[in-house]
């Protein structure tokens, strides 16, 4: 069978992408503290088959929010809890911190939650190294060292938890009168450098074993911590040999951890306008830019260094005269210089430029549904990731246009799933039932 392609939605606070879509006239101004939104695109999101939803946190406020759109939901547990029960078939992916939880609630909150949504729960595991975190939680950060450390020490004993409640044990037969087997019930007595914690947990298994593991971080550490526990990475690379280079990396991290190479999801990250004409999206981008002349402003200058002339000599709306185009060089400390150097050698004003998401965190597509769908086929066939993280400009319009254009456009093309391959988010995904630890050697 021919390898497809998976898509995760990231939901982040309502809105998308870029934080000033909000103000956009087909935008929901209110979409951040309406949760029957949010039921809605997860519910249309399901419709187009996607693999799952992704919420990423950091339980802090950690941009202002005075003009743009906060960065995270209110609470990504809340959002899971209120999805899962609107919906059947697509995954809940949630962050949450390895640094500032304990495990215990974590592993309690997490499989409560896969039980009763019959399995479809992941975990987006990272370490926190903000100081407005630390500051919440009224203590300082730790190390490099010591966050991943913990990580390693959180992951384990959670999972050593999730394990804890043998499979088997949950007898409840009104004949014999036995709810549970106790002897299959026992208690982890997890004592490491970091983390203690008794156990046992008193939760069965859900119909996948237990949430699978996903990471975010390209760090040595983050590296290390995907192959040894992670089922799914997200990755945002801005080049097709960048990404291979990285998913390589993470392969042979699972090797070395005794795993398979194909155990590991590579998602990259990656933004969408779409339009019925590349004209009308670009258009759309230029009309969010306006929102803030200042900020566009402050653009125009992070363009220039990354291409070596002052933009600012010259007129935003027009493109660079023919001389200066032949002088613009990529800064090599910048991987997306040249996709900002090839726009403007293509006669795209500076403006346009920057509207065509040359410095977002993410790469950009401004264009059509079939160019959104031929930029995903080329990154998937080129062995660069496993599938994408998809953020729309707005969630409002974005999520169905991805849904009722760009999908069908994959499934025709073979490269997507015309439906879900099981119930569970591990069936869905093509990860192997797990259930406890599948490696209990720590070496920090």
């Amino acid at each position: 069978m021919k390898k497809q392609m998976k898509i995760v939605l990231q939901m982040g606070s309502g809105y998308g992408g870029e934080f000033k879509t909000w103000r956009l006239p087909e935008a929901k101004a209110d979409a951040y503290t309406d949760m029957d939104y949010y039921v809605e695109m997860a519910q249309l999101a399901e419709k187009g088959k996607l693999h799952a939803l992704f919420m990423a946190d950091t339980p802090a406020l950690v941009n202002d929010i005075s003009r743009d759109t906060p960065m995270h939901s209110m609470d990504p547990l809340i959002f899971m809890t209120s999805v899962a029960r609107a919906t059947k078939h697509i995954g809940l992916v949630g962050t949450f911190s390895t640094t500032f939880n304990e495990p215990y609630n974590l592993a309690r909150h997490l499989k409560t939650l896969d039980v009763i949504s019959h399995g479809r729960v992941g975990w987006n595991a990272v370490t926190t190294s903000t100081q407005a975190t630390a500051a919440n939680f009224g203590t300082r950060l730790m190390s490099s060292r010591d966050r991943y450390g913990r990580a390693h020490e959180v992951i384990e004993a959670v999972q050593r938890l999730w394990g804890s409640w043998g499979e088997g044990a949950y007898i409840h037969d009104k004949e014999t009168g036995q709810f549970a087997d106790m002897s299959k019930i026992k208690p982890v007595q997890y004592k490491g450098e970091y983390i203690q914690t008794e156990g046992p947990l008193p939760i069965p298994p859900s119909k996948q074993g237990q949430p699978p593991i996903f990471q975010a971080g390209p760090s040595p550490e983050g590296i290390r911590l995907a192959g040894r526990f992670a089922s799914g990475v997200y990755a945002n690379p801005f080049t097709i040999e960048e990404a291979r280079d990285y998913r390589n990396i993470l392969r042979e991290s699972a090797i070395k951890h005794g795993r398979s190479a194909d155990d590991i999801n590579v998602f990259t990250g990656f933004m969408f306008t779409i339009a019925d004409t590349k004209e009308e999206a670009l258009a759309r981008r230029r009309q969010v830019m306006a929102f803030d002349p200042q900020e566009t402003t402050q653009r125009l200058n992070y363009l220039s260094a990354m291409v070596g002339i002052n933009s600012n000599r010259f007129d935003g709306e027009k493109p660079l005269p023919e001389d200066v185009r032949e002088m613009l060089e990529a800064n090599w400390q910048d991987p997306r210089s040249p996709r900002a150097v090839e726009l403007l050698k293509n006669s795209y004003s500076p403006l346009d430029t920057l509207a065509m998401g040359v410095i977002n965190y993410h790469p950009v597509v401004v264009g059509t549904a079939t160019d959104v769908a031929d930029f995903l086929q080329e990154w998937f066939e080129s062995g660069a990731t496993d599938g994408f993280s998809i953020v729309p400009d707005l969630s409002h319009d974005g999520v169905r246009s991805f849904v009722e254009q760009v999908v069908p456009i994959l499934q025709k093309r073979g490269l997507f799933h015309d439906d879900y391959e099981g119930n569970t988010l591990r069936e869905n995904l093509g990860v192997s039932y797990q259930y406890g630890v599948f490696n209990e050697d720590v070496s920090n």
